[in-house]
């Protein structure tokens, strides 16, 4: 599967107003993406769990910390990953 890759800039003084480093900022910023794109139905747990970088339970798990639920699954997702 070909991977793409999304550029965003920013300034230090986010960095400095989040008091995070870059590392932290950036592992943050791939992990809300997934987690939006989740919470809104675009994609499944294991593939916003793929694109945040970690694996499917470690993304779940993650989910409450921004009032999230584990389960946004529709019968034919949840139908679909049992078969594998």
């Amino acid at each position: 599967m070909k991977e793409n890759t999304l550029t965003i800039k920013y300034s230090d003084d986010v960095l400095l107003s989040l008091k995070e480093s870059k590392k932290q900022f950036e592992e943050e910023a791939k992990y809300l993406l997934a987690l939006k794109l989740y919470e809104l139905g675009k994609i499944s747990s294991g593939k916003a769990a793929r694109l945040a970088g970690i694996n499917r339970v470690d993304f779940l798990k993650r989910l409450g910390q921004y009032r999230v639920s584990p389960f946004q699954s529709d019968l034919d997702e949840i139908l679909k990953e049992s078969r594998g």
